[in-house]
């Protein structure tokens, strides 16, 4: 369990930094923070009867829970605005459609009246099913429209019941629509089906999944994820890459997030004028159970299919993101008003499943493009791959030539002292 909650972590910290890793110049627009809506949390609670079990600190679970959102409304930052979803909560019959459908918003997403909220958490009482994948879906609702942030946290004691429709799966359609929304998951007393749904959940969007068993863990991990909502975030720019270079949409520097199906490509262009450098770089997260053993290829080549540079990385299963970069100096031109080069980048991966296993939609991809002011000497800078470091090189091949001479002149001197003597 452990590895599993550092792997998503990891793959959350890795997005982030790619996604603020570059400096954008000031004329970019996509994928900027822009910092004029407000962040949003809907905190999704599971009410359903499991709730009454006494096993966190000497209470209920029910119990854990009141308390810890009491204090993270307390602690809640004036800037986020807050909701409160809960399921399983007002249904107490054996129909199970009807238990399915048992979700509601107790207090709306929206500035936050804290002594409201806990009045209206106050009310709660375990009751019913378990219906995830129907709460994730109103609770996308709930946060829908604005550019800020956009964060569920979902605190559940048991696995959904409420199948065919997989939570799993609908976290990963949530993701595919390309609206920034992350969900994080945290499991009261978790058992291995309850931890690997929830992590399965978290994972499709980029979320973080952890185990709790205590109150004041349960608090602390929640006014955690909704201070980290308050952070300033890069929303990547939804966009879709085509099947040939030719149909392929432009793009401007920026952060840009896509799907990409198993042992698909994508393409992208960019256009470079001369004395600028693109700087590309591309994340193929695995948000399904994946066969060990892929890759991912960024390829930049012309417009008529010659290869000008790429990068490449494999993985082993070890790892839930797989990422590589390409720098690409366009060398200056002597004529006025040279026109720029449409250079067309190729996403491709080698991830594979085994039979089961959904391919739709596809695996999560960001890009970051990038286009800045190239270095003094384009030209220089590709030379044999080394960039600089060819002056570097050549110099100690003349520094290794000279200490071989004079080895060898050493040698010479010693051998014919030792004949003379």
């Amino acid at each position: 369990m452990i590895t599993r909650t550092r792997l998503a972590a990891g793959a959350c910290a890795l997005l982030a930094a790619l996604a603020a890793g570059m400096a954008f110049p000031a004329g970019a627009v996509a994928g900027e923070p822009t910092g004029e809506d407000a962040p949003k949390v809907d905190l999704v609670l599971d009410v359903s009867g499991s709730m009454r079990t006494r096993d966190i600190d000497g209470g209920t679970r029910m119990a854990a829970a009141k308390q810890a959102f009491n204090e993270v409304l307390d602690a809640t930052p004036e800037e986020v605005q807050l909701g409160i979803r809960t399921l399983g909560a007002d249904y107490p019959g054996d129909d199970r459609k009807t238990g399915c459908k048992d979700t509601a918003q107790l207090y709306p997403v929206g500035p936050l009246d804290r002594t409201e909220a806990k009045t209206a958490v106050a009310t709660l009482s375990p009751t019913g099913w378990t219906p995830i994948g129907p709460a994730l879906l109103k609770a996308a609702d709930d946060l829908d429209g604005g550019d800020g942030s956009k964060r569920i946290v979902l605190i559940s004691d048991g696995e959904d019941t409420c199948a065919p429709l997989d939570p799993c799966e609908v976290a990963r359609e949530i993701a595919a629509k390309g609206i920034g929304l992350t969900i994080d998951t945290l499991g009261l007393v978790p058992n291995t089906k309850m931890r690997q749904q929830l992590s399965c959940i978290a994972e499709a969007t980029g979320g973080t999944y952890t185990s709790v068993e205590h109150t004041d863990e349960l608090t602390d991990k929640v006014n955690q994820l909704v201070d980290r909502a308050a952070d300033p975030v890069v929303t990547p720019v939804a966009t879709e890459g085509a099947d040939a270079c030719a149909k392929a949409p432009t793009l401007k520097s920026g952060l840009y997030t896509d799907r990409e199906e198993f042992g698909q490509q994508r393409w992208y262009r960019v256009d470079v004028e001369p004395g600028r450098e693109l700087r590309a770089s591309v994340s193929v997260g695995a948000d399904r159970a994946v066969n060990p053993s892929y890759g991912v290829l960024l390829r930049a080549v012309t417009v008529h299919g010659r290869e000008i540079v790429r990068g490449e990385a494999t993985g082993n299963g070890r790892t839930d993101v797989l990422s590589t970069g390409l720098r690409y100096p366009k060398q200056e031109s002597d004529e006025e008003d040279a026109p720029a080069e449409a250079v067309c980048l190729q996403v491709t991966n080698s991830f594979s499943v085994a039979s089961g296993v959904k391919t739709t939609p596809g695996l999560p991809l960001e890009l970051t493009v990038d286009v800045v002011d190239g270095p003094g000497d384009s030209a220089d800078v590709a030379a044999f791959g080394l960039g600089r470091g060819w002056w570097l090189l050549g110099l100690l091949v003349l520094v290794g030539f000279l200490a071989g001479l004079l080895w060898g002149w050493l040698s010479r001197w010693r051998f014919a002292i030792w004949r003379t003597n």
